[in-house]
C-alpha cells in the first residue's frame, strides 16, 4: 500500500499569482522570424513570450494584464527580457533578437539596475549584445524623455539598439523618432494589411521610407499575412518584414524561409500598385479664386457704389456687408445700365443701392474644394457668371471671385484629376500608366502592352447620344478588367475609347481574346432591336456622308516587350499604339507585334521624319 501510495503523481503546486508562473517555470519562449526583404533570408527573431500550462494566463496579454493589478509588471518584462536572452544565447541560430521592453519598465529598470544586471548576464554568458535590439513599446505615452535617453545609453554602451514599435499608433511617436533615432523603426500592423488595395497605406509606407532616410532608421513591416501584400512591400523597397507569411512563432529559431515566400521574393514580375479610384484634386481650394476687394456697408446709395468703380476700373462688382457679415453683391454692369436710364442719377442716385442689387448672391467658404464647385456650375441660378460670387471664411467677408475664373479652375482640375484616374471608369489615367510602364521597364522582364479601343463607336455615341456612349465605355472597362489578372496585370483608361493593358500574366492571349470576345457579344445588347437585326446602324461618317456601319466591336493591339528593348514609356505606348492601327485593320480584332518589329517601326518613322538640328 505505501508503494502505492509513494507511486501517485504529485499534484502540481496551485497557480494563484504572476509570482508563480515565474517561479514554477512556465514561461517559455517563442521564436518569429524576421526577413531581410533584399537578400531574401532570415536576418533575425522577435522574441516572445508564452505562458503553459497550469497557468490560468493563456495569453501573453492576460497575463500582463495580471500583472498590473498585482503590481509587478516590470519585474515581469525583466524576467521575460531575462530568459529570452537566456534562450538565444544557448540558440545554434544567432542573428539579431528582439526583445520587447515598455518606455516605463526601461526608465524603472535603469533606476533599479535591473537592466544593466540582465545585460551583464547575458555578456557573461557569452551572448554578443550588438545583436540585440531593444522594442520599444507603448512608448506613446512617453512623458520624460530625458530618462530614456539615459537608459538607451546605457543600452547602446552595452553595444544594443533600438527599435520603435508598433509605429503610427501613437501620437508622440513621430517625436520620439527624432530624438531617439532609433536603429530600427516597426511599422503597425494596421498600415500593412491589405496594403495591395488601399492607396492611402501604399503612401503612408513611402512616406515613412522618407522619414526613414532622413532619421537613418531601417523599417519593418509587421504582420504580413500575404504573397499580396508581401510583393507591394518588395516593390517598395522595404528594408525588413515579419509576419505569419514569413513564419510564426515557435519554440525553436528558423534559418529557413517556407517555400510561398521565398516564391514571391524570388519572382520577377512587379506587383500592381493600388490607385485612387476617384477624380478629385483635394489640394485645390476656393482660395485659389479669392480677389480681394473692397466691400461698402449695406446702407450706401446707388452713387457711392458708382464712384467706387470710378476710382477701381478693376472691380467687376461690390459685396455689400452688415458688419464683417456679406448681404448682398451688385455688379458693375448693373450700375452702368442703371445710370443710362433717363433721370436715374437724379431719382435713385441717393438713394441705397440695395433697390437693384443682388440679395442672395453665392456665398463660397475659402475651403470649399474647387471640385465641389463643379455643382455651381449647373445651378439654376447663373448670375454668378457675370456678377461673381462672394468669397468668406467663417462667414466673414474676404473677398470676391469671378465666374471665368471659376469654369477655368474647375475644368482644369478636371482635366488634372483625370490624368491621375479617369472620371467615368475610374481606372487609372496617364500618369500611372506611365509611372506602371516605367517601372516594367526597369524591372528587366518580359511583359505585354495593349492598346485597346472600339470600332464604329462614333457613329453610335452620335446615333444614341453621350449617355449611352458613356454605357459602352463601361462596358468595355468591365470586360477589359474582367479579363485581367489584378496581381499582375494593369489596367489603364488613357479617355475616350482608349485604354491600356499591362500584362504580366502567362495566359495573357488567352486573356485578351476572352475581353474581345465577351465585349462584342455584350456590345450588342447596348443597341435596339432593328439595329441588332441588321447588324449595324445608318449614320454620318467622319466626312458628314450617310453609310452603314456595323455594330461596334472591340479591337486590341499587342506588343510583346523583351528586356532592354524599349528605355521609355512614351516609345512603349507609341509602338502599341500602332498595334492598335492594325489591329483595327485586321478581321479578329486582335494584331500581335513584336518588340523588335516595334522598334524598326520607330526608327524607320525617325528616319522619315527626323528632328530639326
Amino acid at each position: 500500500m505505501s508503494a502505492q501510495i509513494l507511486a501517485l503523481p504529485v499534484a502540481p503546486t496551485p497557480v494563484s499569482d504572476v509570482r508563480d508562473v515565474v517561479s514554477q517555470g512556465l514561461l517559455h519562449i517563442h521564436f518569429q522570424p524576421i526577413v531581410h526583404m533584399a537578400e531574401g533570408r532570415v536576418f533575425g527573431h522577435e522574441a516572445l513570450i508564452r505562458p503553459q500550462s497550469p497557468s490560468p494566463w493563456t495569453t501573453p496579454d492576460t497575463l500582463f494584464a495580471a500583472a498590473r493589478q498585482c503590481g509587478w509588471t516590470i519585474e515581469l518584462e525583466l524576467e521575460c527580457l531575462r530568459l529570452a536572452l537566456q534562450a538565444w544565447a544557448r540558440s545554434a541560430e544567432r542573428g539579431w533578437l528582439f526583445v520587447n521592453l515598455s518606455a516605463e519598465a526601461l526608465i524603472q529598470a535603469l533606476m533599479r539596475d535591473g537592466l544593466e544586471r540582465v545585460l551583464r548576464q547575458a555578456r557573461s554568458a557569452g551572448l554578443p549584445l550588438s545583436c540585440v535590439v531593444v522594442e520599444l513599446t507603448e512608448h506613446e505615452h512617453v512623458q520624460n524623455v530625458d530618462a530614456i535617453q539615459q537608459a538607451l545609453s546605457m543600452l547602446r554602451r552595452y553595444g544594443g539598439s533600438l527599435a520603435l514599435d508598433d509605429f503610427g499608433d501613437g501620437r508622440s511617436s513621430l517625436r520620439l523618432w527624432s530624438e531617439l533615432r532609433p536603429e530600427f523603426v516597426k511599422i503597425d500592423k494596421y498600415f500593412i494589411r491589405h496594403v495591395h488595395e488601399t492607396s492611402h497605406k501604399l503612401k503612408t509606407l513611402r512616406a515613412l521610407q522618407q522619414l526613414a532616410d532622413t532619421f537613418g532608421s531601417r523599417l519593418i513591416a509587421e504582420g504580413v499575412e500575404d504573397a499580396d501584400e508581401l510583393m507591394v512591400l518588395r516593390d517598395l523597397g522595404m528594408d525588413f518584414v515579419q509576419g505569419y507569411f514569413l513564419g510564426r512563432p515557435q519554440a525553436q529559431a528558423v534559418d529557413a524561409l517556407p517555400q510561398e515566400a521565398l516564391d514571391v521574393l524570388g519572382n520577377r514580375e512587379i506587383a500592381v500598385l493600388p490607385q485612387d479610384r476617384h477624380a478629385s484634386n483635394r489640394g485645390l481650394t476656393a482660395r485659389t479664386l479669392l480677389k480681394p476687394a473692397p466691400s461698402l456697408p449695406a446702407t450706401a446709395t446707388h452713387d457711392e457704389v458708382a464712384a467706387l468703380f470710378n476710382r477701381r476700373p478693376d472691380l467687376h462688382a461690390v459685396a455689400l456687408v452688415e458688419g464683417d457679415r456679406p448681404v448682398g453683391l451688385i455688379a458693375r454692369k448693373t450700375v452702368q445700365d442703371l445710370y443710362l436710364r433717363l433721370y436715374f442719377r437724379d431719382r435713385y442716385g441717393p438713394r441705397p443701392c440695395t433697390l437693384h442689387a443682388n440679395l442672395n448672391p453665392l456665398l463660397v467658404d475659402v475651403h470649399t474644394p474647387v471640385e465641389q464647385l463643379t455643382k455651381v456650375l449647373t445651378s439654376n441660378d447663373q448670375r454668378y457668371l457675370t456678377e461673381g460670387y462672394v468669397i468668406t471664411e467663417g462667414g466673414r467677408y474676404l473677398g470676391l471671385g469671378t465666374g471665368e475664373q471659376l469654369v477655368r479652375a474647375v475644368t482644369e482640375a478636371r482635366i488634372e484629376a483625370a490624368r491621375h484616374a479617369n472620371p467615368l471608369t475610374f481606372l487609372p489615367g496617364n500618369v500611372p500608366i506611365t509611372l506602371h510602364i516605367e517601372r516594367l521597364l526597369d524591372n528587366g522582364q518580359d511583359f505585354v502592352a495593349c492598346y485597346a479601343d472600339l470600332n464604329h463607336f462614333k457613329s453610335y455615341n452620335d446615333h444614341y447620344g453621350y449617355w449611352r456612349g458613356d454605357e459602352m465605355i463601361r462596358l468595355q472597362a468591365e470586360c477589359l478588367t474582367g479579363a485581367c489578372d489584378p496581381r499582375r496585370d494593369f489596367v489603364g483608361h488613357v479617355g475616350g475609347d482608349d485604354f491600356v493593358l499591362l500584362m504580366q500574366s502567362a495566359d495573357w492571349q488567352r486573356r485578351i481574346e476572352s475581353a474581345v470576345a465577351h465585349f462584342n457579344r455584350r456590345a450588342r445588347g447596348l443597341f435596339d432591336e432593328a439595329a441588332r437585326a441588321a447588324g449595324g446602324i445608318w449614320a454620318e461618317d467622319r466626312q458628314g456622308v450617310q453609310r452603314f456601319h456595323p455594330c461596334t466591336t472591340l479591337s486590341v493591339g499587342v506588343l510583346k516587350v523583351g528586356p532592354d528593348q524599349f528605355h521609355r514609356a512614351e516609345e512603349v505606348a507609341s509602338a502599341a499604339a500602332w498595334a492598335k492601327h492594325l489591329a483595327k485593320q485586321s478581321a479578329g480584332g486582335i494584331h500581335l507585334m513584336d518588340g523588335r518589329e516595334a522598334i524598326a517601326r520607330l526608327n524607320q518613322q525617325a528616319a522619315a521624319h527626323p528632328l530639326p538640328g
